[in-house]
């Protein structure tokens, strides 16, 4: 059995055509499907959008817009890094060109952040998600070799010693 790769991530999202307009004309990701759910896959009754837009590498961000009281009980907030981010990767040349763009058009707009094995920006989207746009340092691939980093003992070291 194998895993061959990310299909889709799906979140919700406040309001379809707003959400177009930050991943198709902000972003650039094609909107590739769009369809209605009448109908739960237990039977209930529901009006639901799901949506799709398209990466190079063929995966999708997905999104379903959930309106009236069947919507009402989700919290939409900003939310913090640590807690949901999305994290896109581009060329380093681009970064600087993504973040005179949202700031230009008024989108919440962070970085360049040193992260060792990338460098990243940020902007959060009109649902409150962070949007990470990264991009790989040439000694990124070693950086993510676990026999090289030791993921697994920092992990086992993390578990032994985290506050309670």
């Amino acid at each position: 059995m194998e895993i061959r790769g990310l299909h889709h991530n799906a979140y919700r999202c406040r309001d379809s055509e707003e959400t177009r307009k930050f991943y198709e004309d902000f972003l650039g990701l094609p909107l590739v499907n769009a369809f209605e759910i009448r109908e739960t896959k237990t039977g209930r009754e529901t009006r639901v959008l799901h949506s799709f837009y398209r990466m190079t590498d063929g995966s999708c961000l997905a999104f379903f817009e959930v309106p009236g009281k069947d919507g009402a009980d989700f919290e939409f907030k900003p939310q913090h890094d640590f807690d949901l981010h999305i994290a896109l990767e581009v060329p380093r040349a681009d970064l600087e060109p993504w973040m005179a763009r949202g700031k230009s058009r008024g989108i919440e707009t962070r970085g360049i952040a040193d992260h060792d094995m990338i460098d990243s920006i940020y902007f959060r989207d009109p649902n409150g998600y962070v949007i990470e746009l990264t991009a790989k340092r040439p000694d990124h691939d070693a950086q993510m070799d676990p026999a090289a980093n030791k993921a697994r003992a920092h992990l086992d070291a993390w578990q032994g010693t985290k506050p309670a």
